[in-house]
């Protein structure tokens, strides 16, 4: 079936890993295989049915919108949030997309930068089955950053490996870490619930909000890779041709 709904894709970051690309351009522009990030992403949307996106810009945001231009916005329904002032990361870009999303409907968010093959399909029959505001996609893959899950895949913590860090929202009892895939499929009803303004990441919301409410994991097992640095591209052209 076809999915009618928008996505938002966030491609507004510095990219600060893979420079010195990021120095002149967008992250979201880099190539894989000879095909940008951001290309790659709109094509496998496309592949299940999505054609109504809004992109979030900012460093070297109009090499994005020039791009877009030359390639006719590959035949989608493209808005732009353009962050012109300042960099507001994945809460504040979200909140300031608002107005193209806020219309009842659900939505998804994927990070220009990963590349994957996850069934979408799934992951939004997944998300309207269990009839929430956020669902996030996560797989059991090496990652410093870990979010925990209760046996019904309810969001309950959040642990950094490395540094031992913890955020829980109770005493944890076995929870089963996962790693975020930076896809998350979303209702408006998020707009009503962030409490923050400005510049923050939209997970320190959730990391809020698994006091008070159901945020569920998505665990899926499909191939994921985060093109943040450089020797990940070279892994992506193993898999992404």
């Amino acid at each position: 079936p076809s999915l009618k709904m928008k996505a938002l894709i966030f491609a507004a970051g510095k990219g600060t890993r893979l420079k010195p690309f990021t120095d002149h351009h967008p992250k979201a522009l880099a190539r894989v295989n000879g095909v940008p990030l951001l290309e790659r992403n709109i094509k496998y949307l496309q592949s299940y049915g999505i054609n109504d996106f809004v992109i979030n810009i900012f460093h070297f945001g109009e090499q994005i919108v020039e791009f877009l231009k030359e390639h006719d916005h590959f035949g989608a329904n493209i808005e732009i949030s353009d962050e012109k002032d300042q960099l507001l990361e994945t809460g504040g870009g979200l909140v300031f997309a608002r107005r193209f999303l806020d219309d009842g409907e659900d939505f998804l968010i994927l990070n220009a930068d990963i590349l994957t093959d996850l069934n979408i399909t799934e992951f939004v029959e997944y998300h309207q089955e269990k009839k929430d505001f956020a669902t996030l996609a996560v797989s059991d893959r090496k990652s410093s950053r870990k979010l925990l899950f209760n046996p019904e895949m309810v969001l309950r913590g959040w642990v950094n490996v490395e540094t031992g860090e913890q955020r829980l929202a109770e005493f944890n009892k076995g929870f089963k870490p996962l790693a975020f895939s930076g896809i998350h499929c979303m209702n408006p009803a998020i707009f009503g619930k962030i409490k923050r303004t400005g510049k923050f990441s939209i997970m320190e919301e959730y990391l809020d909000l698994m006091h008070t409410e159901k945020i569920h994991g998505f665990e899926h097992q499909a191939k994921l890779i985060d093109v943040g640095r450089p020797e990940s591209i070279v892994e992506a052209e193993k898999y992404f041709k």
